[in-house]
């Protein structure tokens, strides 16, 4: 193991070196080494004791990268696609680097519906419009689908979801249909599909109505798709790049972009670190655009003229009770009344229910409109036989989805659900459309555009369709008996005392779940720091994630822990606001940060906690708060 160590430190593809004062990125290995290469990532990624490289180191290491030693690729946007696109051009042998404006997933990928899904409704197009390109984007999203599962097994899991039918013909027309997509899915199928009857689905579902409006229910055809946890998938992707030697930077912003003599080319990025005020120059043979809404930002600093391609779509989903959802079982209906497909789904101890689908203006922080919350609370109040109120919204939020025109399509009026890669000037290519479930896919196809543009080497072919995430190697279902058996939760008292608490099943199975096999770092630092108190009642987050998250997952302010690292803003926005001031004051122990700055912290989180749109803040907001 130790040989194999150090193998990994001569020949890793983008080992920090100091030199001079300033972190240089080692070049890449040789073709021939190639296996040697992926051996030494993939026993660095699985290291249990491996530790990213600090934000100083990747900063370092970005400035180090100047226009004598330019890296291969420079990634702009930090959500699942530029993620993924660092992953795959570092793990390829390719020297990586990556900046985010904000955070890690701060944007559209922290605000999925949480579904790794293949697309039943494309398949339903497919068939009765004879549309192959339909197909064949079914096609690929199931293989996707089990891909990212099998890859992030302690982040995502298949998910039955029920389709409730009230008609004769549509218990036939659903259950045709989804064997059909169960067909497609072949050996990448989660489990067969089967119908149940109107009281074994009543039985598995206690509040779906089994009578009203004049109809009675017939019975239900369930289906499997996969969930996730997309905003901690998303920093795992992130880190898992850092720790297979990609130079990651978030909260730090493109402000312009640089061109070669002639101004024919684009050979780096003008970067201002956000947390620090200061700006420098990385130089790259090829820029990859993985900005989502904001890719048409990044093409105009380019190009002034450029035409926007991005067609952009709110998608509004709220969090309710669990009691309205049982644990491990959704409700899809395909087609509402007014032809709109709704949701409801556990996740993470809550029932998460959407969506939206309209036109909307591109902002960095899109809130969710009271008609919008009413129409889902209504539309789900049709299926269900308990009373939907506003008053049980903990957080509803809103995401935008950055549907694209393809620039080289002839009718420009045709909006693509698939993902588009183009290169509209040289050493610029952009990626973006596509959606979660086929993230990997879109960045292996950006990483072959980007060297096909830059003339690169790679040591080796795109290996992410076979590459676990971190945490993810040697995870077992039954992995949070472990932390029961084996850790404590060491907490202070009120009156000042250490105590030890229970590691019970419920905070076991979060950590278990949340950080894979990394868990038992979280665990220990619970036990022996003292930080195994629960940050809000009711729900499993300890104190002990704040100091991990920081150290560990480049967490840099009180919003990257609550919404990302954490999900406590888009689970419960009240509970959320509770944890702040305990949030920050571990925080501020870890980064070091004076009274002023935990001032700043706490503003900028609750207005960021404003745009969630719960019970309380609409209650605040119409003058009925109570």
């Amino acid at each position: 193991m130790t040989g194999l160590r150090r193998l990994g430190t001569a020949v890793g593809a983008a080992v920090a070196i100091a030199y001079g004062g300033s972190i240089l990125i080692s070049p890449p290995v040789s073709v021939s080494d190639g296996g040697s290469h992926l051996a030494a990532v993939r026993e660095k990624i699985h290291d249990p004791f491996a530790a990213v490289p600090s934000r100083e180191v990747q900063r370092s290491a970005l400035i180090g990268a100047g226009a004598a030693s330019p890296l291969d690729v420079l990634v702009i946007g930090g959500g699942a696609t530029g993620s993924g696109v660092a992953l795959d051009a570092v793990t390829r042998g390719l020297r990586v680097g990556l900046v985010e404006r904000e955070d890690f997933s701060s944007g559209t990928s922290s605000r999925s519906t949480k579904l790794i899904h293949g697309g039943v409704r494309y398949l339903e197009k497919a068939v009765f419009k004879l549309d192959y390109g339909q197909l064949k984007l079914v096609f690929h999203a199931l293989e996707e689908r089990k891909q990212v599962i099998d890859n992030a097994p302690h982040l995502c899991q298949a998910l039955p979801c029920m389709t409730p039918c009230f008609e004769w013909f549509e218990v036939l027309y659903y259950w045709i249909g989804l064997k059909m997509y169960d067909l497609v899915a072949g050996a990448r199928l989660l489990h067969l599909s089967r119908y149940y009857s109107a009281k074994e689905s009543v039985e598995l579902f206690p509040t779906l109505a089994k009578e009203g409006k004049g109809r009675s229910l017939r019975g239900t055809v369930v289906y499997y798709d996969g969930q996730m946890n997309d905003a901690r998938l998303n920093v795992g992707l992130a880190c898992t790049a850092a720790l297979a030697g990609a130079a990651v930077l978030n909260h730090a912003e493109v402000v312009s972009l640089l061109k070669d003599d002639a101004g024919e080319r684009i050979i780096g990025a003008r970067i201002r670190d956000n947390l620090t005020g200061k700006e420098f120059d990385t130089y790259a043979k090829v820029i990859v655009n993985a900005a989502g809404p904001f890719c048409d930002s990044v093409r105009k600093m380019a190009d002034k003229s450029a035409r926007d391609l991005i067609s952009p779509s709110s998608g509004v989903h709220i969090i309710l009770p669990d009691y309205y959802s049982p644990e491990g079982m959704g409700l899809i209906v395909p087609k509402t009344k007014d032809g709109r497909v709704v949701f409801m789904l556990p996740w993470l101890g809550r029932t998460v229910a959407g969506t939206t689908d309209s036109n909307t203006s591109i902002t960095f922080l899109p809130e969710p409109h009271e008609d919008e919350i009413q129409f889902i609370l209504d539309a789900i109040s049709d299926y269900l036989n308990v009373k939907v109120r506003r008053t049980d919204v903990l957080s509803a939020w809103s995401g935008i989805r950055p549907l694209a025109m393809d620039p080289s399509a002839k009718n420009t009026e045709s909006i693509s659900r698939d993902h588009v890669v183009f290169e509209d000037l040289p050493g610029l290519v952009t990626i973006t459309g596509g959606k979660w479930t086929t993230y990997r896919s879109m960045a292996e196809d950006a990483v072959d555009a980007a060297i096909k543009s830059g003339k690169l080497t790679p040591t080796n072919e795109c290996v992410t369709n076979n590459l676990r995430i971190v945490g993810g190697e040697g995870w077992d279902p039954a992995s949070f008996t472990i932390l029961s058996q084996q850790y404590v939760r060491m907490k202070v008292t009120y009156k000042g005392k250490v105590v030890p608490g229970v590691m019970d099943t419920a905070a076991a199975k979060h950590l278990s779940h949340a950080y894979g096999t990394l868990a038992e770092r979280v665990a220990s630092i619970a036990q022996n720091e003292n930080l195994g108190k629960r940050l809000a009642h009711g729900y499993p987050f300890l104190e002990a994630e704040v100091a991990y998250c920081a150290r560990h997952e480049y967490c840099e302010s009180a919003i990257d822990f609550i919404s990302r690292r954490s999900r406590l803003a888009f689970l419960d926005t009240d509970a959320a606001g509770r944890a702040l001031p305990r949030v920050i004051q571990i925080l501020g122990s870890e980064h070091k940060w004076d009274k002023t700055r935990q001032k700043q912290e706490m503003q900028k989180a609750k207005e960021f906690l404003e745009t969630f749109k719960s019970s309380k803040n609409a209650q605040f907001h119409d003058g009925k708060h109570n």
